[in-house]
Protein backbone atom coordinates (compact mmCIF):
# COMPACT_ATOMS: atom_id res chain seq x y z
CA UNK A 1 0.00 0.00 0.00
CA UNK A 2 1.36 3.32 -0.93
CA UNK A 3 0.47 6.83 -0.14
CA UNK A 4 -0.62 9.22 -2.80
CA UNK A 5 2.03 12.06 -3.50
CA UNK A 6 -1.10 14.32 -3.54
CA UNK A 7 -1.02 13.33 0.25
CA UNK A 8 2.01 14.02 1.63
CA UNK A 9 2.71 13.57 5.60
CA UNK A 10 4.99 14.22 8.25
CA UNK A 11 5.86 12.22 11.09
CA UNK A 12 6.69 12.92 14.69
CA UNK A 13 9.04 10.96 17.04
CA UNK A 14 8.57 11.19 20.74
CA UNK A 15 11.15 10.64 22.68
CA UNK A 16 11.93 10.44 26.35
CA UNK A 17 14.80 9.80 28.40
CA UNK A 18 12.85 8.36 32.02
CA UNK A 19 11.41 5.03 31.53
CA UNK A 20 10.13 2.63 35.11
CA UNK A 21 11.78 -0.41 33.48
CA UNK A 22 14.66 0.93 30.79
CA UNK A 23 15.61 4.16 31.87
CA UNK A 24 17.41 5.72 28.95
CA UNK A 25 15.53 3.82 26.36
CA UNK A 26 15.91 5.43 23.43
CA UNK A 27 19.37 5.63 23.92
CA UNK A 28 19.71 2.26 24.39
CA UNK A 29 22.56 0.22 22.28
CA UNK A 30 21.05 -2.39 19.40
CA UNK A 31 23.49 -3.88 17.16
CA UNK A 32 26.06 -1.05 17.08
CA UNK A 33 23.36 1.93 16.90
CA UNK A 34 20.97 3.51 19.70
CA UNK A 35 17.24 2.01 19.53
CA UNK A 36 16.02 5.90 18.37
CA UNK A 37 18.30 5.51 15.49
CA UNK A 38 16.50 2.37 14.55
CA UNK A 39 13.32 4.22 14.59
CA UNK A 40 14.71 7.14 12.48
CA UNK A 41 15.99 5.29 10.13
CA UNK A 42 12.32 3.16 9.45
CA UNK A 43 10.98 6.72 9.14
CA UNK A 44 13.38 8.22 6.07
CA UNK A 45 12.59 4.87 4.28
CA UNK A 46 8.77 5.84 4.48
CA UNK A 47 7.24 8.61 2.16
CA UNK A 48 7.09 11.03 4.76
CA UNK A 49 7.88 14.54 3.72
CA UNK A 50 9.19 15.49 7.06
CA UNK A 51 10.92 13.88 10.22
CA UNK A 52 11.24 15.12 13.57
CA UNK A 53 12.46 14.27 16.63
CA UNK A 54 10.21 15.86 19.87
CA UNK A 55 11.88 15.27 23.04
CA UNK A 56 12.74 16.95 26.12
CA UNK A 57 16.29 16.03 27.35
CA UNK A 58 19.35 17.20 25.73
CA UNK A 59 20.98 13.41 25.84
CA UNK A 60 18.47 12.45 23.51
CA UNK A 61 18.82 16.05 21.07
CA UNK A 62 22.45 15.51 21.18
CA UNK A 63 22.20 11.60 20.09
CA UNK A 64 19.66 12.22 17.38
CA UNK A 65 21.51 14.97 16.04
CA UNK A 66 25.16 13.01 15.45
CA UNK A 67 22.73 11.22 12.64
CA UNK A 68 21.89 14.86 11.16
CA UNK A 69 17.95 14.11 12.60
CA UNK A 70 15.99 17.36 12.87
CA UNK A 71 15.19 18.19 17.12
CA UNK A 72 12.31 20.19 18.55
CA UNK A 73 12.40 20.45 22.20
CA UNK A 74 9.54 20.43 24.06
CA UNK A 75 7.89 20.65 27.72
CA UNK A 76 9.01 18.67 30.73
CA UNK A 77 5.65 18.30 32.00
CA UNK A 78 3.85 16.15 29.22
CA UNK A 79 2.24 13.56 30.55
CA UNK A 80 2.15 11.21 27.15
CA UNK A 81 3.88 11.41 23.76
CA UNK A 82 0.91 12.73 22.25
CA UNK A 83 0.75 15.77 24.21
CA UNK A 84 4.78 16.44 23.50
CA UNK A 85 3.86 15.46 19.23
CA UNK A 86 0.67 18.16 20.21
CA UNK A 87 3.32 20.61 21.34
CA UNK A 88 5.92 20.02 18.73
CA UNK A 89 3.32 20.51 15.58
CA UNK A 90 2.94 23.86 16.94
CA UNK A 91 6.48 24.60 17.12
CA UNK A 92 6.80 23.00 13.93
CA UNK A 93 3.71 25.46 12.61
CA UNK A 94 2.18 22.84 10.96
CA UNK A 95 -1.39 23.03 9.00
CA UNK A 96 -4.52 22.20 10.84
CA UNK A 97 -4.89 19.31 8.01
CA UNK A 98 -1.31 18.36 7.70
CA UNK A 99 -1.46 14.29 8.48
CA UNK A 100 0.91 13.55 10.74
CA UNK A 101 2.13 10.07 11.98
CA UNK A 102 3.03 9.39 15.56
CA UNK A 103 6.23 7.07 15.36
CA UNK A 104 6.88 5.84 19.20
CA UNK A 105 11.38 6.03 19.92
CA UNK A 106 10.70 2.34 20.86
CA UNK A 107 9.47 0.72 17.81
CA UNK A 108 12.04 -1.49 16.71
CA UNK A 109 11.96 -3.34 13.23
CA UNK A 110 8.18 -1.72 12.76
CA UNK A 111 7.52 -2.42 8.77
CA UNK A 112 7.91 0.99 6.85
CA UNK A 113 4.48 -0.43 5.15
CA UNK A 114 2.67 0.19 8.23
CA UNK A 115 3.56 4.16 8.53
CA UNK A 116 2.44 4.62 4.33
CA UNK A 117 -0.35 2.61 5.36
CA UNK A 118 -1.65 4.43 8.50
CA UNK A 119 -0.91 7.93 7.11
CA UNK A 120 -3.29 6.68 3.42
CA UNK A 121 -5.95 5.54 6.04
CA UNK A 122 -6.45 8.58 7.35
CA UNK A 123 -6.07 10.56 3.92
CA UNK A 124 -8.72 8.01 2.17
CA UNK A 125 -11.22 8.91 5.14
CA UNK A 126 -12.02 12.41 5.38
CA UNK A 127 -14.82 12.08 8.09
CA UNK A 128 -12.64 10.31 10.52
CA UNK A 129 -10.06 12.62 12.92
CA UNK A 130 -7.47 9.61 13.58
CA UNK A 131 -6.47 6.22 11.97
CA UNK A 132 -4.73 3.36 13.52
CA UNK A 133 -3.63 -0.08 12.40
CA UNK A 134 -4.33 -4.03 14.26
CA UNK A 135 -3.19 -7.37 13.84
CA UNK A 136 -5.58 -10.67 14.42
CA UNK A 137 -4.91 -12.28 17.72
CA UNK A 138 -4.59 -16.06 16.96
CA UNK A 139 -4.00 -17.91 20.55
CA UNK A 140 -5.91 -17.62 24.21
CA UNK A 141 -3.16 -15.75 25.84
CA UNK A 142 -2.62 -13.33 23.98
CA UNK A 143 -6.57 -12.99 24.10
CA UNK A 144 -6.67 -13.23 27.88
CA UNK A 145 -3.75 -10.59 28.58
CA UNK A 146 -4.36 -7.14 29.71
CA UNK A 147 -1.09 -5.90 28.01
CA UNK A 148 -2.40 -6.75 24.64
CA UNK A 149 -4.84 -3.99 23.75
CA UNK A 150 -8.41 -5.53 21.59
CA UNK A 151 -10.20 -3.24 19.51
CA UNK A 152 -13.47 -3.78 18.12
CA UNK A 153 -14.45 -1.83 14.91
CA UNK A 154 -17.59 -1.39 12.56
CA UNK A 155 -18.70 -2.29 8.98
CA UNK A 156 -16.60 0.99 7.78
CA UNK A 157 -14.02 0.20 10.05
CA UNK A 158 -14.63 2.59 12.72
CA UNK A 159 -13.63 1.70 16.06
CA UNK A 160 -16.39 0.77 18.52
CA UNK A 161 -14.24 0.48 21.37
CA UNK A 162 -10.21 -0.55 22.67
CA UNK A 163 -10.10 -2.82 26.02
CA UNK A 164 -7.75 -4.64 27.81
CA UNK A 165 -10.32 -7.08 28.40
CA UNK A 166 -10.93 -9.93 25.80
CA UNK A 167 -13.22 -8.44 23.69
CA UNK A 168 -16.19 -9.16 21.74
CA UNK A 169 -16.02 -12.37 24.29
CA UNK A 170 -17.90 -15.70 23.05
CA UNK A 171 -20.36 -16.70 25.44
CA UNK A 172 -19.58 -20.44 24.97
CA UNK A 173 -16.09 -19.52 25.71
CA UNK A 174 -12.46 -19.65 23.21
CA UNK A 175 -11.13 -17.92 21.04
CA UNK A 176 -13.57 -15.97 18.85
CA UNK A 177 -13.43 -15.40 15.29
CA UNK A 178 -12.21 -12.07 13.84
CA UNK A 179 -10.57 -10.95 17.40
CA UNK A 180 -7.97 -8.01 17.06
CA UNK A 181 -4.69 -6.84 18.65
CA UNK A 182 -4.37 -2.30 18.19
CA UNK A 183 -1.33 -1.70 16.83
CA UNK A 184 0.10 1.71 18.62
CA UNK A 185 0.62 3.49 15.47
CA UNK A 186 -1.29 6.23 14.63
CA UNK A 187 -2.11 8.94 12.16
CA UNK A 188 -3.85 12.63 13.36
CA UNK A 189 -4.67 15.66 11.48
CA UNK A 190 -2.74 18.08 13.33
CA UNK A 191 -5.67 20.48 13.84
CA UNK A 192 -7.68 17.94 15.79
CA UNK A 193 -4.45 16.68 18.02
CA UNK A 194 -4.52 20.57 19.38
CA UNK A 195 -8.18 19.80 20.27
CA UNK A 196 -7.76 16.47 21.80
CA UNK A 197 -4.68 17.34 24.24
CA UNK A 198 -7.28 20.13 25.65
CA UNK A 199 -9.79 17.82 26.32
CA UNK A 200 -9.54 16.12 29.63
CA UNK A 201 -9.35 12.25 30.47
CA UNK A 202 -12.24 10.86 30.76
CA UNK A 203 -13.28 7.66 33.40
CA UNK A 204 -13.40 5.58 30.96
CA UNK A 205 -9.87 6.18 29.09
CA UNK A 206 -8.57 6.67 32.94
CA UNK A 207 -10.02 2.98 34.03
CA UNK A 208 -8.61 1.40 30.78
CA UNK A 209 -5.23 3.13 30.42
CA UNK A 210 -6.25 4.19 27.20
CA UNK A 211 -5.37 7.27 25.85
CA UNK A 212 -7.82 6.73 22.42
CA UNK A 213 -10.65 6.10 24.33
CA UNK A 214 -10.76 9.83 24.95
CA UNK A 215 -11.45 10.15 20.72
CA UNK A 216 -14.04 8.10 21.60
CA UNK A 217 -15.99 9.35 24.76
CA UNK A 218 -15.99 12.83 23.10
CA UNK A 219 -17.54 11.66 19.80
CA UNK A 220 -14.72 11.32 17.36
CA UNK A 221 -13.71 8.76 14.97
CA UNK A 222 -11.06 6.43 14.31
CA UNK A 223 -10.53 4.36 11.20
CA UNK A 224 -9.20 1.02 12.30
CA UNK A 225 -7.15 -0.84 9.30
CA UNK A 226 -6.10 -4.60 9.60
CA UNK A 227 -1.81 -4.28 8.88
CA UNK A 228 -0.70 -5.19 5.40
CA UNK A 229 2.53 -6.56 7.82
CA UNK A 230 3.75 -8.11 10.98
CA UNK A 231 4.52 -5.73 12.96
CA UNK A 232 8.42 -4.85 15.08
CA UNK A 233 9.10 -5.07 18.86
CA UNK A 234 7.89 -2.27 20.66
CA UNK A 235 10.78 -2.07 23.48
CA UNK A 236 9.22 -2.36 26.80
CA UNK A 237 10.95 -4.81 29.31
CA UNK A 238 14.84 -6.10 29.31
CA UNK A 239 13.13 -9.44 27.26
CA UNK A 240 12.05 -6.99 24.23
CA UNK A 241 15.49 -5.51 24.40
CA UNK A 242 17.33 -8.70 24.30
CA UNK A 243 15.16 -9.88 21.82
CA UNK A 244 15.92 -7.60 19.52
CA UNK A 245 19.97 -8.01 20.05
CA UNK A 246 19.41 -11.53 19.35
CA UNK A 247 17.45 -10.92 16.03
CA UNK A 248 19.74 -11.72 13.03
Amino acid sequence: MSVSKSAPFSIIIPARYASTRLPGKPLLDIKGKPLLQHVFDTATNSQAKSITIATDDDRIAKCAESFSAKVVMTSTDHESGTDRIAEAVTLLELDDDEIVVNLQGDEYGLPVTLINQVAECLYNNPDKQMATLCEPITNLDDYNDPNTVKVVFDHDNTAIYFSRSPIPMRRSGGLPDHVYRHVGLYAYRAGYLQEFTRLPACELEQTEALEQLRVLYNGGKIHVNIAVDKTGIGIDCIADLELARSEK
